[in-house]
């Protein structure tokens, strides 16, 4: 029939429309597929490299290990202070005298860290007042003395010098200032001493 066979084309036109519009495409699990990943325990090689991360020095950011400075200026400074005046006082054969107040203390320090490596350095200078009393012409009188120690750096100190600046000798002879000059210088080693301390405590930053 004629009219039939025109229903009959359009249906089929229908179906196959309905067909390609509704296509999903399945992935098949082939043999040669990956297979899934299986759990396994960490040996002690996998834990070795997982400490040595942890051995990693600076900042998290820098894991790269590429150039970074820190400033320790702050704990620097009140450290060697401190440590100045934990040297207290000394006697000597007419006198005695002590660290009163450190009235200067100037300088920078810093960790460097560059490689994975570390580096520390500082450069300072410190003015001490120091209070003594002394025998002179038979009688006990008290004089304010500073000591200036002129700039110093990391694995100088060794060479690190002393100025002595009495602020109340106009009237003293010549061998008396000598003599108390003498007896401040030697508060030169103990300084040394404290300072060494710094900075094996620097390093350890």
């Amino acid at each position: 029939m004629e009219g039939g066979g025109v229903v009959s084309s359009e249906k089929q036109s229908a179906e196959s429309t309905t067909t390609s519009s509704y296509t999903y495409w399945v992935r098949e699990v082939k043999q040669d597929a990956a297979p899934l990943p299986v759990p396994r325990k960490l040996t002690a090689q996998d834990l070795s490299v997982g400490s040595n991360s942890s051995n990693h020095l600076g900042s998290a950011w820098n894991k790269a290990g590429t150039w970074e400075e820190k400033n320790l200026n702050k704990w620097a400074t009140e450290r060697i202070k401190e440590l100045v005046l934990s040297v207290g006082s000394l006697e000597f054969s007419s006198g005695k005298a002590e660290i009163a107040e450190v009235s200067r203390c100037t300088g920078d320090a810093f960790l460097v860290t560059v490689r994975n490596k570390k580096r520390v350095g500082y450069t300072y200078e410190i003015t001490l007042r120091v209070k003594g009393e002394w025998l002179v012409g038979g009688e006990k009188k008290k004089f304010n003395v500073n000591l200036d120690l002129a700039e110093f750096s990391f694995g100088e100190l060794d060479d690190l010098q002393v100025e002595v600046r009495l602020n109340e000798a106009k009237d003293l002879l010549v061998e008396d200032k000598q003599r108390i000059r003498q007896d401040m210088k030697m508060f030169l080693k103990p300084i040394c001493e404290k300072l060494h301390e710094f900075e094996a405590e620097l390093k350890e930053r």
